[in-house]
This record gives C-alpha cells, sequence and structure tokens, in this order.
C-alpha cells in the first residue's frame, strides 16, 4: 500500500509549484518585473498623490496656526481695550458720582442755610415777643406792686401818694 501511495503521488506531478527549482528562474523573473511596475505605479501616481496631500494638509496647519496667533493678538486687543473702557467708566462713574455729591451739597448747604435763616428769624421773633411779654409783665407787675403797696399802706393806717409807691416800687424792682 506504501507503494501505491508513492505511485500516486508520481503520476499527479511533483507538488506545488511555486517549490517547484526548475521554475526559480521564472518566478524570480516574474516577481522583479512586478516589483518593478509597483514601484512605478506607487512613485508616479501614488506617492505624488499623497506627498500633495501632506503638504496640503502641513499648510492648512501652518494657516490654522497663523490664524490662531492672530485671533489671539486680536483677543490680546480686545482685551485691552475693554479693561481701558472699564478704566474709563470706572472713572467716569467716579467723576460723575463727585459731581452729583456736591450738587447734593450744594443744595443741603442752601436748604441748612434757609434753615438757618429761618430759625435765626423765628428766634429773633421769639426774642421780640418774649421781650415784649417780659416788659408787658413786669408793667402788670409795677402796677400791681403800685396797687399792692397803696392798699397795704392804706390798711396799716396811712396815706401814701402815688408819686412815692411808684417810687418806691421802681426802686425795689431795680434791685
Amino acid at each position: 500500500m506504501a507503494t501505491d501511495t508513492h505511485s500516486a503521488a508520481e503520476a499527479a506531478g511533483p507538488g506545488m509549484p511555486q517549490l517547484d527549482i526548475t521554475t526559480f528562474s521564472n518566478q524570480i523573473f516574474w516577481l522583479l518585473i512586478a516589483l518593478v511596475v509597483i514601484f512605478f505605479v506607487l512613485s508616479r501616481v501614488a506617492l505624488p498623490r499623497i506627498a500633495a496631500i501632506l503638504a496640503e494638509r502641513q499648510g492648512t496647519i501652518t494657516n490654522d496656526i497663523a490664524a490662531a496667533e492672530d485671533l489671539k493678538v486680536k483677543a490680546q486687543e480686545a482685551e485691552a481695550a475693554y479693561e481701558k473702557a472699564l478704566a474709563d467708566a470706572r472713572g467716569e462713574a467716579q467723576r460723575i458720582a463727585g459731581e452729583t455729591k456736591a450738587a447734593i451739597q450744594a443744595d443741603l448747604d442752601v436748604a441748612i442755610a434757609r434753615a438757618d435763616a429761618e430759625i435765626a428769624a423765628k428766634a429773633a421773633e421769639s426774642e421780640k415777643a418774649i421781650t415784649e411779654i417780659r416788659a408787658g409783665a413786669q408793667e402788670a407787675i409795677r402796677e400791681v406792686a403800685k396797687d399792692t403797696a397803696k392798699e397795704i399802706v392804706a390798711a396799716m393806717g396811712g396815706k401814701a401818694d402815688a408819686r412815692s409807691v411808684t417810687a418806691a416800687v421802681t426802686a425795689r424792682m431795680k434791685g
């Protein structure tokens, strides 16, 4: 049976054609031609396209980086302008607040001066009224004192004239 298997293999052929030594030179020739064709196709068609795509990507990246730098500079300028505007606005707000405060203080000073004047006028009127009341009260006291002195002198049995009673009351009221 072993001879049957061996004879069947000889009848079928030498085995795999790639491993047949007699065809190696032919296989190497065609391998070299295939590699040369693949090399020319890749170097003439595919690699230039890939290089163009890589160059385009690099250009896009470079442009994007440059645009980002420009935007960064513009953002810094905008931030500086914002800070300046904010400082100007704060200064303007402080100026307006100062002016408003000064205007309110001026109005307040005028109102205080007006109130002081009214108080002084009312105080002067009150002093005048008090002086008049005092004068009236002193006069009333003088009259009551004269009448009382006359009645006391009369009750004691004496006679007093109006002039001497007035002189005595006036001297007593002076101190």
